[in-house]
């Protein structure tokens, strides 16, 4: 009687498939990884910067419609008073804290990364349309605008 033994085991090319399955699939989370995390610090930055838009209106309030100032030193009066009362932050995810910088009526969108220098900039007499920023009859509109790591620019105004 002739007895065949055959024996258990994977081949070698079943073990190369599972490997190269394995190997796609941790790239493509290696890939995807980054620009996730991009994301959530672009969302993070407009949660921010709806948050300065409310203490804008805040300020707004209190102070018969008049905005903070027409100078970087008042802005940075406005964030201690308005945004980092008590034991607040108000930081980018990644930069550190934001630093507010006045542009008067010059109305270009900004075009450095907030992850790069954690400006965000402000409009007087100014309103956002989308991604740009357009002049305001009212001088009491004030526009608050980054640009995104992701790309795009955040605007927002009171």
């Amino acid at each position: 009687m002739n007895l065949q033994l055959k024996e258990k085991g994977f081949t070698i090319i079943e073990v190369v498939l599972v490997l190269a399955i394995a190997g796609l699939i941790f790239l493509m989370v290696f890939i995807a990884l980054p620009a996730l995390q991009r994301n959530q610090r672009d969302s993070q930055r407009k949660n921010d910067l709806s948050r300065a838009q409310t203490a804008l209106v805040s300020y707004q309030s209190n102070n018969r419609n008049a905005s903070p100032g027409v100078t970087d030193a008042l802005w940075a009066t406005f964030k201690t008073q308005y945004l980092i009362a008590g034991t607040d932050t108000f930081e980018d995810p990644s930069f550190g804290s934001y630093i507010f910088k006045f542009k008067d009526t010059t109305r270009t969108a900004p075009s450095t990364s907030v992850a790069d220098n954690g400006e965000i900039w402000v409009f007087s007499s100014s309103t956002c349309n989308g991604e740009t920023i357009s002049s305001s009859a009212s001088v009491r509109k004030v526009a608050l605008a980054m640009k995104l790591e992701g790309g795009g620019v955040s605007c927002v105004n009171n």
